[in-house]
């Protein structure tokens, strides 16, 4: 009997999608949430990074850690971002901003 999660034959395409932003955008999205110290969102990442360490990742697990990555990129408030901005002298609003949108349209593949 195969261990086979068939919630990947559902959202395939979404899973791959998430594979491909992480390989390409995700080092900078950790960079940010390091940042941004928020630890939420940290965890999140890692649980998403290891979720495709898995042979079979888990579409609901990956879904729950893009939610949760995009709800704590939506909370931060301006003048964090602003602070840090000044601190680090990088757009930290406009990256908090790009990436939101892109986990936002990440999570809206497995709707």
């Amino acid at each position: 009997m195969t261990n086979h999660n068939s919630n990947n034959d559902l959202f395939g395409n979404a899973v791959d999608a998430v594979r491909e932003h992480l390989h390409n955008e995700g080092a900078s999205l950790c960079t940010l949430l390091e940042a941004l110290e928020d630890h939420s969102a940290l965890d999140a990442f890692l649980d998403l990074n290891m979720e495709f360490g898995k042979v079979d990742p888990d579409a609901p697990a990956i879904q729950g850690a893009l939610l949760t990555i995009v709800d704590r990129l939506g909370s931060q408030s301006f003048e964090h971002l602003d602070i840090l901005a000044r601190v680090m002298n990088s757009p930290t609003s406009d990256a908090t901003r790009w990436h939101g949108a892109k986990v936002s349209d990440l999570v809206a593949r497995f709707l």
